[in-house]
């Protein structure tokens, strides 16, 4: 019985993919990255964020249903991948540089939501680190900027967004980031917002581009996605 439930619900997930969306996006190789990544310490300690990865993986989920070729590099959730993608999982921000950027230049458009960490310890110790009565402080480097680089190889017709998480001046951070890196459009969001942060279903964001600004109301994060793909398309004129 349960092998044909299972199969049931595989059966379920084909007819999905083929009647959920009009296939708009058929013919294009996405690239999106979502969750968080982990920088080591120790060998039990490391470096993280809050990223639950949901945004990331619903955005990955609507261009599947949407008929795209999707490649999904993800950092360590407890969410299922959706099915129907190419999944390169990965744990620190150099293995998803590494990830990112050998695909990049074969990808039409990437879309940058994960919560990759700006620093990482400047040495790993080869054992765990033992209290002492004292206080400790750990030496901290700069992360590869994978953003950046893709703006500065940026190919001709290639569409890059980026995700900015703020606690505040969102917009004038978030704008300048944009321009900075040399993206197409950046969704903004405050996580001290109702509704907006880590680990919950929903999300209220900006998209911000060049050219200006759109505001989206408190909804789900499969809603988001699916209203950043469509304005995507609409700027890329596919």
């Amino acid at each position: 019985m349960h092998n044909k439930r299972k199969l049931e619900l595989l059966e379920l997930d084909y007819i999905l993919k083929t009647i959920a969306f009009e296939k708009d996006m058929e013919g294009l190789k996405i690239l999106v990255t979502a969750g968080p990544t982990q920088e080591a310490i120790d060998p039990v300690r490391y470096i993280t964020n809050h990223s639950s990865g949901k945004m990331g993986y619903s955005i990955a989920k609507a261009c599947m249903f949407r008929g795209a070729d999707v490649t999904l590099v993800t950092g360590k959730t407890s969410i299922k991948p959706p099915m129907f993608t190419n999944v390169v999982s990965i744990t620190s921000a150099q293995d998803m540089y590494e990830a990112v950027t050998s695909r990049s230049d074969e990808m039409d458009i990437i879309i940058k939501s994960a919560a990759v960490a700006d620093y990482r310890p400047m040495t790993v110790a080869e054992d765990k680190i033992k209290k002492t009565d004292g206080d400790m402080s750990i030496p901290l480097e700069r992360t590869t900027d994978i953003i950046k680089y893709l703006g500065e190889h940026k190919k001709e017709g290639q569409f890059i967004c980026g995700f900015s998480m703020e606690t505040k001046d969102m917009l004038e951070n978030s704008s300048a980031k944009l321009i900075k890196k040399n993206m197409d459009m950046i969704v903004a969001n405050n996580v001290k917002d109702e509704g907006a942060g880590f680990a919950v279903d929903t999300n209220k964001v900006v998209m911000i581009t060049r050219d200006g600004m759109k505001n989206l109301p408190l909804m789900s994060k499969e809603e988001v996605a699916d209203n950043l793909l469509t304005e995507i398309m609409e700027r890329m004129n596919v």
